[in-house]
């Protein structure tokens, strides 16, 4: 019997990161290990887009060098995550009169109401490609379907679809750089997206939460509400900015203040009540971004799991609490959901070992025998992915 491996791949801004996963079954059932993984600075990246393809796929190469060395296979194909600042969102509604003569709902209906959705939203598609369509709602004569309509009845069904995109370009550069690697690209996920499947829990994601991953030039965040995701956004300041801070405030090197901000640097010159207020001032600033934005969306201070930090600059100080303070919302730093034996130990590998399970299973909960696209294969199931 072959194989089944999966393979995940997160191009940032500073680090490469690749996991690969294997189905395996054994007395117990099916389940999902981690078999190999790689890691490599990234070059030729500048918010998440590309700048310099071909630093970009020796980044990619080197990453793939380690994983082949760990997991024992060649990797020929994965799953890439698509993040930056090109990202963006779209919503839209979509209507159409039910089908059959006895007024059942079938999937030929839901389809209808996705392409209304799409044809009211294509003024904003201009050069950019969609990578996720997903239903926010339903409603059946003006009625909210709790969950699939499917087999419900009526005259009249309406729908609101979130469009998930990115700019073409920025797609086309960053598979052109994995393929320049040898990697075919099966398929591509928003980054917000996977790093929900391995860090956040069903129940968190239907009593409403905000999961923000800070990275090196960008902060990314994905809410969630009743188990579905209704928003994807990406703001251009991350960690780095904290540096920058720190450099000119405190008049050092940029290489010093990396030290500062990771407390290796300290004495008279450098006070640490002075570099917490940069610190602090400056995550204030993001979480202040990601409130307004939660206002935008009618959820501010309504979200009961509150915000999730993840990526390389969670780590930093007390930036749970500082979350806390500026959201008015529970805040705790995500976990990544792992076997002991794991391979990797921390939420900075959220996005590409989330592709590598969704490229396994087409799900995070159960292992299965079909992989559902976002851009292919059964509408339908790719709906249950996000309805509850």
């Amino acid at each position: 019997m072959a194989r089944r491996i999966a393979t995940g791949i997160d191009i940032g801004t500073h680090h490469t990161k690749i996991v690969v996963v294997e189905e395996v079954v054994g007395p117990e059932g099916t389940a999902v290990h981690i078999i190999g993984t790689g890691l490599s600075q990234t070059a030729g990246m500048r918010h998440g887009y590309v700048v310099d393809a071909e630093d970009v796929a020796a980044s990619v190469r080197a990453a793939k060098h380690q994983a082949e060395q760990t997991a024992h296979v060649p990797l020929k194909k994965g799953f890439l995550a698509v993040g930056g600042i090109s990202l963006d969102e779209v919503r839209a509604s979509g209507t159409t009169i039910i089908s059959r003569a006895d007024q059942e709902i079938t999937e030929l209906d839901i389809e209808k109401t996705r392409e209304a959705a799409r044809e009211a939203a294509a003024p904003n598609f201009l050069n950019r490609r969609i990578l996720h369509e997903i239903p926010l709602e339903f409603r059946v004569d003006g009625a909210k379907s709790l969950g699939e309509p499917y087999g419900l009845k009526g005259t009249r069904l309406e729908a609101d679809y979130l469009f998930v995109t990115c700019l073409s370009s920025h797609e086309a550069l960053m598979t052109g750089a994995v393929e320049a690697a040898d990697i075919e690209v099966i398929d591509r996920m928003a980054s917000p997206l996977a790093g929900s499947y391995v860090t956040l829990t069903k129940d968190q994601k239907m009593k409403g939460c905000v999961l923000a991953n800070i990275g090196a030039e960008t902060v990314s965040i994905v809410v969630y509400d009743e188990g579905v995701p209704l928003s994807v956004k990406v703001f251009p300041v991350g960690s780095t900015n904290i540096t920058d801070d720190l450099a000119l405030g405190f008049k050092v090197s940029l290489e010093d203040a990396e030290r500062l901000k990771m407390g290796r640097l300290g004495g008279s010159m450098y006070p640490r009540k002075r570099v917490e207020e940069v610190i602090t001032a400056r995550f204030r600033h993001m979480f202040e971004l990601i409130d307004k934005h939660l206002k935008v969306l009618g959820r501010k201070s309504a979200l009961p799991a509150g915000i999730i930090i993840s990526g390389g600059g969670s780590g930093q100080g007390s930036i749970a609490d500082i979350a806390k303070g500026t959201l008015a919302l529970p805040s705790r730093i995500a976990d990544l959901k792992v076997t002991n034996d794991s391979k990797i130990r921390d939420a900075t590998w959220a996005v590409a070992y989330g592709l590598a399970l969704w490229g396994l299973t087409g799900d995070t909960d159960a292992p299965k025998k079909q992989r559902f696209s976002s851009m292919g294969g059964s509408f339908a199931s790719f709906l249950k992915q996000f309805l509850p």
